[in-house]
């Protein structure tokens, strides 16, 4: 549980999942990725989640060259934490998925990373019929219409993997994605073997296609499950996709939360209303948590809170 007024906004620049033809303002080259985050960051984010997308086409990419474009310039520019994914989406044999996902976290060694808590079954496929003629590139519609035969693999032997090249010998601090409530009794099973150690930095998601859906009493079940299965040894964040997110970002806010916003997770700044950038995301929550006599944590309060390794201790 957060056991200080200072709140730590995180902004999710791009993902994998939302496509160019989705919203005109998607950051998909590099240029528009450091400077959403850039943005997000002088907004009041504190860490910068970061995806990589294909300079020429804006398809997700796992490409560890891309990634250095974004960490080189951003370091240069921001004192926020920079956070990767180890969610990406890659096509092939497990062994060469596993491979591709890990390939830019364990290159640069960053101060977070995330590591996803189960498998998933996430559905742009479903989009396809609302979007199919007008996308932008040829790939979008094959990507929406793949995702419906692919499962996002999460095995426990992964996990040990991540636990152990990133956390252990690299020294990365690791944002938990929990989708479910038997993800987090995934991470206290894996924690009881030694895996990770406490305090863990919980992400509780709601309002994504084979996660919890988007009702406040979810989130309060996800934050009393949390409760009794790690008491104080966990600092609880909240995101949430879509129309949701300022709404559950809220709530979670006012129960002890961190929050987390962003393009990756809404395209939207209000009813009807497309957001043109993460950074207009970042101010509504800010707004929100101002209002409610909380902190904007800064990028060291955030890694004080955290306790990772500094931005000194990364390979980039």
């Amino acid at each position: 549980m957060r056991k200080t007024d200072k709140v730590i906004i995180t902004s999710a620049t791009t993902g994998a999942m939302h496509m160019p033809c989705m919203s005109p303002y998607l950051p998909c080259t590099p240029e528009q990725v450091i400077a959403d985050s850039l943005a997000a960051a002088e907004a009041g984010a504190s860490i910068i989640h970061l995806h990589a997308r294909d300079p020429e086409t804006g398809m997700p990419t796992t490409n560890p060259d891309v990634y250095e474009i974004y960490l080189k310039r951003l370091k240069q520019q921001t004192n926020a934490i920079l956070n990767l994914t180890t969610g990406q989406p890659h096509m092939g044999t497990p062994e060469e998925v596993l491979e591709a996902r890990l390939a830019a976290p364990l290159k640069f060694a960053p101060e977070v990373t995330s590591f996803n808590m189960g498998p998933m079954n996430p559905a742009p496929w479903a989009l396809l019929e609302r979007y199919r003629g007008e996308t932008k590139y040829p790939w979008e519609e094959m990507f929406m219409e793949a995702s419906k035969g692919v499962t996002m693999q999460n095995s426990y032997a992964f996990m040990e993997r991540i636990a152990k090249e990133l956390g252990e010998e690299r020294g990365v601090r690791f944002e938990f994605e929990c989708f479910d409530i038997g993800h987090l009794y995934t991470l206290a099973f894996i924690a009881d073997r030694g895996w990770v150690k406490p305090p863990f930095f919980v992400q509780s998601i709601f309002g994504f296609m084979g996660g919890l859906g988007p009702e406040v009493d979810h989130l309060v079940h996800m934050r009393q499950t949390a409760d009794r299965l790690f008491g104080d040894d966990y600092i609880w964040s909240v995101l949430a996709s879509g129309r949701d997110q300022i709404r559950l970002t809220t709530v979670g806010a006012a129960m002890g939360s961190m929050v987390r916003v962003g393009m990756e997770d809404s395209l939207w700044a209000g009813k009807g209303r497309p957001a043109k950038s993460s950074a207009e995301q970042v101010k509504m929550i800010r707004t929100v948590l101002e209002t409610l006599s909380l902190d904007i944590a800064t990028p060291d309060d955030a890694r004080r809170i955290l306790g990772t390794k500094g931005a000194a201790n990364v390979n980039f």
